[in-house]
């Protein structure tokens, strides 16, 4: 039986665990594992059956194993001796194991029977009697010439067939019988790729513009990436890429106006925002969101605004394309395979930096795939001024895609038409399987790291050979030239018109106007309350925060459903007595921990149309055992969760994404998806606080900044169990001093101030409760960092009652003292966190209720200068002025205590108070706690009795 390369019979892609396994033509739907099987967004990944070899073509292997061997050493092989290298710089040694005659094959005109080991596209019979010439020449064509792959190492052997049968039955180009439009659609998109560089030179000579000379093949390599993807239906594209030929990709494919990009070159902005400035970002941040038409078929492509820390972005457009995913399975009731992630690459960062390895261990896990993401390397073969040599320990840059069973194509730049049929198969290969797949596009850099550097200091050999080549451009439109493909005058007029286009551009950019900022889309509205309402820029004067208390009886059905299972489930013994408290305390009203508030907000929000993902390492049960928001039968391990099974009729969904031992990654992803999606409240919780550390380029470069620098509203969580309880330097902190110096808190009242992330440190399950509605609740969105309990997960005193979470309650920036102000208050202690009770208990101990008052400021940027006003007003009528406290248990040189010190004073002195505000606490020190036990327990009852020492 011929086998013949196996096509998608549909395209739809499972998204959702509640569509059941599937079994189809040519292929079959596989659940390898059945825990989390039942989980709102698990996404199954697709296995594939096929055809094994025919009795005949087994023997025939057999017959002529060592003409097999031979076959699959070039497979194998083939790459290492391929013509993949335009500089031909690469250490190549001569492979034996291409060799013939290593196989026992020397005679060259000897007849082989190929049938089950070359796939040429004929029959059977004579028609598979090839020469060992023939047999030879086939395979080098294939496989060593000017593409070179890597799928052998591919431990499916479906997917190994599939590559060997279409690479070996369809080995004529793709540009063959293509016609002339498309070869000059190349000719167009590379002439004009070298003379916007060229023009870009000659205007603004001293411009660090990272152009793309040496590497404009990447324009046609994206554009027949976007073709084929629009040909098959895929509606969006999500495309995150590096600085490097970033403008040319923005004026030559992406349709951005020239002057609009002379305009920020000159000095300008981007875009303006009423009443407000924006920083604006570097010219090689520029971003684009277009629709393109390819043969009567749209795409989107959506360009990411990125840092300058490479490759951070990936982990962000995987988020953001599966958020797409799901908003368009939510719209259009159908499959997310209409979207598409592309990562463009450098050849050092790919190599270096760890993100690619955490982004890369997301691409396949069922709560975090988007079905395959197409990943270009743009290959110079040097970093900055480092060479290969000492950039990697791999033989390719593209090696460490390996970790996860990628198929590599490598490809020479120099040669466009062989750079599209490798983009081609990738994508043939991405839209089949729905994995990851790498083109390492081999190409030079003809100038230094930018225009201004010298790259011959360090590489003067390289440079020595790149400064005599001709150029891409020149090299493709040679060859069209001469083959008649195109006349000299044609070529010429390419360039001359839009260099003419360019010139008008740079006219036009004296008088252009950037564009204000627009929300459209799925950010022109969000629904409260049932309602559309407008978004709005967080710091418009429209900006608002709508109720966020909600109904006992709605809370109570929500609690209760937060803990209910399918008949015959059989959940864990020990959480028995979980059950019984949660519906006792809401059976009562009284008692309500951290866990139930946080069910019954999550609960509320999704029966208002909101959905929830809450993504880290445990969040299903917590880090602390106190979540169980995900419920495992302890029979079958089949898992349910509660929120999604019980409320019947919500229209939100619960996505509890237990995620891989990653920080910078996950965090990334989930930012992506906030930005995709408003109706969404992403969640990132930390195991613990301090292991934000290893995501801190993410927060730094986006969450903290994205606002400012680029317009992008975002709704992420960041859930930090933070607060020092003996365990350690390690756990203690969640370095809330890092998070308050990265916001743009003013330090004095100003009224109009837009504060660009909000960071709590809340001590009530109500107070969390209405934070995490609040995100949800405003008709705009802005990232809030939690400094989340430990100790108070369970702590009675740290409970809430019913009554603090139903309509006309909401957050409270500051929390008074429970007891009224009198004239006996002879200090007043402010504090942040746990320590209050702490303090609140010391005390009691002590009878101080009457002289020592403790405030709770629980959230500390933006930092509530008129509700602590209020509070604080009371205490400064008195005969006599109290002294004023700051008490936390951090050290000196972290915790709120930078953040307070001068704001606290602004509030005293509009109250007409002199003097300074006292510093209780730890001493100075380089670590955020003591490892030694005793250490740390004299340390602590010395903050806990300094406030009442004296008294």
């Amino acid at each position: 039986m011929m086998y013949t390369h196996i096509r998608a019979q549909d395209a739809s892609v499972r998204l959702l665990a509640k569509l059941s396994p599937a079994k189809e033509a040519g292929r079959v739907v596989v659940l390898k594992r059945s825990y989390h099987d039942e989980s709102y967004g698990f996404r199954r990944a697709r296995e594939f059956t096929m055809p094994d070899y025919t009795p005949e073509q087994l023997a025939n292997r057999v017959t002529h194993a060592p003409l097999l061997r031979y076959a699959d050493a070039l497979r194998t092989h083939g790459h290492r001796a391929a013509s993949i290298d335009p500089l031909d710089l690469l250490r190549r040694e001569r492979v034996e194991a291409l060799e013939p005659s290593r196989y026992g094959l020397s005679d060259p005109s000897a007849q082989h029977n190929v049938d089950g080991i070359l796939w040429t596209g004929e029959g059977s019979g004579k028609a598979k009697q090839r020469t060992l010439d023939e047999i030879t020449g086939f395979l080098n064509a294939v496989y060593v010439g000017r593409i070179a792959y890597e799928y052998m190492d591919l431990p499916s052997k479906i997917e190994r067939l599939w590559f060997a049968h279409l690479l070996e039955s369809e080995t004529t180009s793709v540009m063959h019988g293509a016609g002339l439009d498309r070869k000059r659609r190349i000719h167009d998109l590379l002439a004009r790729s070298e003379v916007f560089d060229t023009f870009l030179q000659a205007k603004f000579p001293n411009l660090k513009r990272y152009g793309l000379e040496g590497a404009e093949s990447m324009l046609p390599a994206l554009d027949a990436l976007f073709g084929a993807a629009a040909r098959s239906d895929t509606t969006h594209i999500i495309l995150a890429m590096p600085h490097r030929g970033r403008l040319n990709l923005l004026a030559g494919l992406l349709g951005y106006d020239p002057a609009a990009l002379f305009h920020k070159i000159k000095g300008g902005a981007e875009v303006e925002v009423e009443d407000e400035v924006a920083s604006g970002d570097v010219l090689s941040h520029l971003v684009a969101s277009p629709t393109l038409n390819y043969d009567g078929k749209e795409v989107k492509v959506s360009l990411l605004p990125n840092p300058s820390h490479l490759e951070a972005v990936n982990p962000v457009a995987l988020g953001k394309a599966r958020a797409k995913q799901y908003s368009l399975l939510k719209a259009l009731e159908k499959g997310g395979d209409g979207v598409m992630c592309i990562q463009l690459h450098g050849d050092a960062s790919f190599t270096g930096q760890g993100v690619v390895m955490e982004t890369l261990g997301l691409s396949n896990l069922p709560h975090y795939t988007s079905g395959g993401s197409v990943h270009m390397v743009v290959n110079n073969n040097i970093g900055y001024t480092t060479p290969a040599s000492s950039a990697r320990s791999s033989m390719y840059c593209s090696d460490i895609a390996k970790m996860v069973n990628c198929p590599v194509l490598h490809v020479n730049g120099d040669y466009p038409e062989d750079v599209i049929r490798a983009v081609e198969i990738a994508f043939k290969y991405r839209n089949y399987f729905r994995k990851d797949i790498v083109i390492d596009l081999i190409v030079y850099r003809r100038w230094g790291h930018n225009e201004l550097d010298e790259p011959a200091f360090t590489q003067p050999l390289m440079y020595q050979k790149i400064r005599s080549r001709r150029s891409v451009p020149g090299l493709y439109e040679d060859k069209l030239v001469s083959d008649g493909t195109l006349s000299k005058d044609s070529a010429s007029s390419v360039r001359t018109s839009y260099k003419a286009t360019l010139n008008d551009a740079l006219a036009a950019s004296a008088t252009y106007v950037p564009p204000p900022v627009k929300f459209d889309g799925q950010w022109s509205t969000t629904v409260i309350d049932g309602t559309g309402v407008r978004m709005v820029w967080p710091g418009s004067k429209e900006a608002r925060t709508f109720d966020t208390g909600v109904s006992s009886e709605v809370l109570r059905k929500v609690g209760k459903g937060s803990v209910e299972v399918p008949d015959g489930f059989e959940i864990h013994p020990r959480l028995q007595r979980h059950v019984k408290n949660r519906l006792g305390s809401l059976e009562s009203g009284e008692g309500i921990d951290w866990a139930t508030a946080e069910a019954m907000a999550f609960g509320s929000l999704m029966l208002g149309c909101c959905d929830i993902r809450i993504a880290g390492q445990d969040v299903g049960r917590g880090t602390f055992s106190h979540r169980h928001a995900m419920l495992v039968d302890q029979k079958t391990e089949g898992v349910v969760v509660p929120l999604n099974h019980a409320l019947v009729g919500a229209v939100g969904k619960l996505e509890l994404a237990n995620s891989s031992l990653s920080e910078m990654a996950v965090l990334g992803f989930e930012y992506g998806a906030s930005w995709e999606r408003p109706d969404l409240l992403p969640i990132w919780e930390a195991q613990f606080g301090d292991f934000f550390n290893g995501a801190q380029v993410i927060i730094d470069a986006f969450i903290a900044s994205a606002e400012t620098k680029w317009l992008k509203q975002s709704g992420i969580v960041l859930l930090l169990p933070h607060g020092l309880d003996g365990a350690g330097p390690e756990h203690s902190s969640s370095r809330i001093e890092r998070m308050l110096q990265l916001t743009n808190d003013p330090f004095t009242p100003q009224p109009k101030a837009n504060v660009n992330m909000h960071v709590v440190f809340p001590t009530t399950p109500a107070q969390y409760f209405h934070l995490l509605r609040r995100q949800m609740k405003r008709n705009y969105r802005k990232p809030l960092v939690v400094a989340a309990p430990k100790g108070l997960l369970r702590l009675a005193a740290a409970s809430s009652k019913l009554s603090e979470m139903v309509p006309g309650t909401r957050f409270q920036p500051v929390l008074p003292d429970a007891r009224t102000p009198t004239d006996k208050i002879e200090r007043v202690a402010l504090v942040s966190g746990k320590i209050f009770y702490e303090l609140a208990k010391e005390r009691a101990a002590r009878g101080l209720e009457d002289r020592v008052a403790l405030i709770r400021i629980e959230e500390l940027a933006p930092f509530p200068f008129t509700y602590l006003a209020d509070v604080l007003k009371p205490y400064t009528s008195s005969r006599t002025i109290p002294e004023w406290l700051w008490v936390q248990e951090e050290p000196r040189n972290q915790g709120a205590w930078g953040h307070v010190k001068d704001r606290l004073g602004a509030v005293l002195n509009g109250l007409g108070v002199q003097g300074e505000v006292r510093y209780i606490g730890r001493r100075e020190d380089a670590v955020p706690a003591t490892g030694t036990g005793k250490v740390y327990q004299a340390q602590q009852r010395a903050v806990v009795e300094g406030p009442f020492e004296g008294l």
